[in-house]
C-alpha cells in the first residue's frame, strides 16, 4: 500500500512493509517528477512503473540489514541510480559505487537542497536527511520515542548527542518521518514529538541514559 501526501514542493509516497513495519519513502520533485528514495527496506516490485522507473537516487539512513534489504531491486530497476551512504560506513555488499556523504553536506536534487545530518548512536553510519521542512530520521528518532541502542555499534550517549544537539535544535515545526511505523501516527512535528515522548524530555545526558535504561526494562517485546 502506498500512502501519498503533498509536503511543500514535494510529493511524498510512503510504503510500509519489510522486516518490521519498515517504511521506504519515495519523494517526487515538481520540476521533473523524478523520484528520490529514502531507504531500501520495502520491495518496489509491485509499484507503478511511473514511480519505480523514475528513481534517480536513494538516501540510506543506515546500513542495518532491514534498511538495505531491497537495495538489489532498486539497482535492478534503475541501474544508474545514485546511492548516498555515509562516508564512514563499512557497507560493501554490491559492486555498485556509492556516493559518500558526510555531516553537513548539501545534495541538490533537481535544484532542491537536501542537508545531511550524521546522527550516530543507533548505528555508527546513521544519518538523517532534511528535505525543506521534512526530516527523514531512519532509526534515530521514531514517533513517540527514540531509536534503541542494543545492537553492535550502538551507543546511548552518542545517540543523546545526535538527538539533542542536532535534531531537537532544528526549528520545532519541522516534520519527522521515521524509518518504522511504530508510533501513534505516521509523522509529526519535532515539537509534538517532544511532548509525547519522555525520552525526548531529558534534562541532560545522564538523565537520558537513565530514561533509556528504564524504557528497556519496561518495554514489551
Amino acid at each position: 500500500m502506498v500512502n501519498t501526501i503533498q509536503k511543500g514542493p514535494f510529493t511524498f509516497h510512503s510504503i510500509i512493509g519489510g522486516y518490521d513495519k519498515n517504511i521506504t519513502y519515495l519523494i517526487q520533485t515538481p520540476e521533473t517528477e523524478r523520484v528520490w528514495a529514502v531507504d531500501a527496506s520495502v520491495s518496489i516490485r509491485g509499484l507503478p512503473c511511473e514511480l519505480k522507473n523514475r528513481i534517480a537516487g536513494i538516501f540510506i539512513t543506515h546500513t542495518h540489514g532491514d534498511h538495505v534489504a531491497y537495495l538489489d531491486q532498486f539497482i535492478s530497476e534503475n541501474p544508474e541510480i545514485d546511492i548516498y551512504l555515509f562516508e564512514g560506513s563499512s557497507y560493501k555488499r554490491f559492486d555498485k559505487k556509492f556516493t559518500s556523504i558526510s555531516d553537513g553536506d548539501i545534495i541538490n536534487i533537481d535544484q532542491f537542497p537536501v542537508k545531511v545530518l550524521h546522527t550516530p548512536g543507533h548505528y555508527p553510519d546513521s544519518c538523517c536527511f532534511l528535505f525543506n521542512d521534512s526530516l527523514f530520521t531512519g532509526d534515530t528518532v521514531f514517533i513517540g520515542r527514540t531509536g534503541r541502542t542494543i545492537s553492535a555499534g550502538s551507543n546511548v550517549r552518542t545517540l543523546y548527542r545526535s538527538i539533542y544537539k542536532k535534531v531537537l535544535t532544528l526549528p520545532q515545526d519541522i516534520t519527522l518521518f521515521p524509518g518504522h511505523d511504530y508510533g501513534p501516527k505516521p509523522y509529526c512535528s519535532i515539537e509534538e514529538n517532544i511532548k509525547m515522548s519522555p525520552l525526548l524530555q531529558a534534562e541532560d545526558e545522564d538523565d537520558f541514559v537513565f530514561r533509556m535504561e528504564e524504557y528497556e526494562h519496561s518495554r514489551i517485546p
